[in-house]
Parts: structure tokens; C-alpha cells; sequence
């Protein structure tokens, strides 16, 4: 069965974006790009909420086009393009570039999402994860935490009241500084209450 993974970058105190949506913070340099691209190119689709998928939508079908790009850069776009991507909206009429529209986060319709073949499915966004989390939807999450504080803005993270025991499965260190943790959860720990009573 496929997994669910939240792969999102984050500063050292835990925010994925400053309060007006800045991500500038970001230390994405070729290295860590390349790594992206790898990664990202396994995954048999992408789940993004609104924000995230048109911010992408905004920049990437044309990226490889720019005669100033990057090879990374490049590269992505193909990938970004190809792959199948679900966006979560309520609102989202029409989108392009081989993508399902999905009105909300449905555990039995993310399940059944789960047990199609493929590779494993990327989640980003803050508010869909948290969506995710609510429902003991996430498998996995990788974790990169670029060297900075930004003192304020939105937190990777929102509160709970149920703990989640999760088991260190990789940790990488970049030349730039940004350090990967890799999580799975943990099968040994007791099972959560379930998030949907």
C-alpha cells in the first residue's frame, strides 16, 4: 500500500512560511534541488490544498522555458508537470496540468487513494496536513529544517491533544546547512484513539 508522506521545509523554530507568506528563508541551493527532484520523481502523485497547488501552477508549467533556469530548475518542471496531482478546494473550479480536484479530506477516499498502485503520495501544505494529521492519514514525514529562525509566522505543526510516536528513520546533512529528518510511525506504540469520534 502506498504511503502518505509530508515533505515540507521548515526553520530551526518550527514555522514553514514568515506572516505574510514568506519563504525567501529558504536555502535551496543546487545540491539540495537535486535532492528534491529525486525524491519527488518517485512519488506517484502530489496532495497540495489550493494555496499551495497555484502558487506551484503559477511557476513551474513554464519554468524549463526560461533560458536562465537552472538544470534543477528544468528538471522539475518536467517532473512537477508529469506527475499526478490532487489539490484539496472548496472553491478551485478548474485546474490544468494533470490534476484531480478534491473538495474535502475524506479518510475512506484518501485510503482507497492509498491502495491504488504507484508510488507512495507527497503531501504539502500546512493546513492540508493538518487536515491529514486530524485523521491519522500521514505515514511518513520528512522534515527540512533550514538553518534560520524567522521568529514568527505559520508553525508546520498545529496543536493537538494526541501525541504521535514516530521512530527516526534517516537523518542527512546538506552542504548548506539544511538537516533532513526522516520519521515513520512508529508500529510499536500503542494505537491512537481514533481522530474521527
Amino acid at each position: 500500500m502506498r504511503r502518505i508522506v509530508l515533505m515540507m521545509s521548515v526553520s530551526l523554530d518550527g514555522f514553514i512560511e514568515g506572516p505574510n507568506r514568506e519563504i525567501d528563508w529558504h536555502r535551496v541551493d543546487a545540491e539540495l534541488h537535486r535532492h528534491f527532484n529525486e525524491e519527488i520523481r518517485k512519488f506517484g502523485g502530489l496532495l497540495d490544498g489550493r494555496v499551495t497547488h497555484e502558487l506551484m501552477a503559477g511557476f513551474w508549467p513554464t519554468a524549463d522555458q526560461d533560458p536562465d533556469s537552472t538544470a534543477e530548475v528544468v528538471e522539475f518542471a518536467g517532473i512537477w508537470r508529469d506527475i499526478p496531482k490532487y489539490v484539496y478546494s472548496r472553491t478551485l473550479e478548474r485546474a490544468d496540468w494533470n490534476t484531480t480536484i478534491v473538495r474535502d479530506v475524506v479518510p475512506d477516499e484518501v485510503r482507497a487513494l492509498k491502495e491504488q498502485p504507484g508510488g507512495d503520495l507527497g503531501l504539502g501544505g500546512a493546513d492540508l496536513a493538518a487536515a491529514f494529521l486530524r485523521h491519522d492519514l500521514v505515514d511518513e514525514f520528512r522534515v527540512y529544517v533550514h538553518p534560520v529562525l524567522i521568529g514568527r509566522g505559520k508553525p508546520l505543526f498545529p496543536e493537538s491533544h494526541t501525541p504521535t510516536d514516530l521512530r527516526l528513520a534517516e537523518s542527512r546533512i546538506f552542504g548548506n546547512g539544511v538537516v533532513l529528518l526522516r520519521y515513520e510511525r512508529d508500529s510499536t506504540a500503542p494505537a491512537p484513539a481514533s481522530a474521527e469520534a
